[in-house]
């Protein structure tokens, strides 16, 4: 049995996304930060999310995290956990909350197919009030100083930059290869937005001239970055031990940009 089994479990590690792979979780696992689940009354639902706090003396910014189209993994835990080691407050919902089997979330939705089949039917509106409640719930804790900026990654890019033309109170919008908001809501968006982009995704980079072109006709502080050589999901990529070069680079000249951007908060 065991002889039949190891080539199956070979090939569901080639096929699954770098973010349900052991070194995210390994690396979780001994974080000395406090870690902890919350779940957030939203309208009849209950919203499942994770938050880490730093290691600082004084309130911090707030940080809230949407998550990639993989749902609420191990991997974004740990950026989550990452965040907090940087000195923020951080929370990130799992969108995917009560769409699993007796009201699971990500956790429950046996893998990357069965998550992307549950995330593709969320809507918008749902996704804003998740976030209206995560950016409540995290602005009010003792240990934050009010401030709240909202990132995301893939999926969660695209919809942080739609964020920021629902709610006009965030800091700033942290956007990593995800798609602009279309240009009809741009003159809704007051906050500035940081785009992180990978020189190898002509599918997100296709809409960066117009997305670009919009923002500053609108007067919209909009500021992306290409990071050449590297590839879409270069933030989980390159933190994947197997990554490339350029991979890996990309994150950590990205790490760089995200502190100087959160120190001016």
């Amino acid at each position: 049995m065991k002889h039949l089994l190891l080539p199956f479990a070979l090939l569901l590690a080639a096929v699954l996304p770098a973010s349900a792979q052991d070194w995210a979780k390994a690396r979780l696992d001994k974080s000395p930060r406090h870690l902890e689940w919350v779940t957030i009354k939203q309208g009849g639902r209950e919203l499942k999310c994770f938050v880490g706090f730093p290691e600082v003396k004084t309130k911090a910014t707030a940080v809230v995290l949407i998550h990639e189209i993989y749902g609420l993994s191990d991997w974004m835990r740990g950026m989550v956990d990452q965040m907090a080691e940087a000195g923020y407050v951080v929370i990130a919902p799992d969108f995917l909350s009560g769409t699993g089997p007796n009201g699971g979330g990500t956790e429950s939705l046996g893998g990357p197919d069965g998550v992307r089949g549950k995330i593709q039917g969320l809507t918008q509106t749902q996704i804003d009030a998740d976030l209206d409640a995560a950016v409540a719930y995290v602005k009010k804790l003792d240990a934050c100083n009010g401030k709240v900026v909202v990132g995301g990654f893939c999926w969660g890019g695209g919809k942080t930059f739609l964020y920021a033309a629902h709610n006009p109170s965030i800091q700033a919008g942290l956007v990593f290869y995800g798609a602009a908001a279309p240009t009809e809501l741009i003159g809704k968006i007051t906050s500035p937005i940081h785009g992180f982009y990978a020189g190898n995704d002509a599918r997100i980079n296709a809409g960066l001239p117009a997305a670009t072109a919009a923002m500053k006709a609108a007067g919209k502080a909009y500021d992306p970055v290409t990071y050449e050589g590297a590839g879409h999901g270069f933030m989980r990529a390159g933190e994947d031990p197997a990554g490339s070069a350029e991979n890996k680079k990309a994150r950590e000249d990205a790490w760089k940009r995200i502190k100087g951007i959160l120190a001016k908060i």
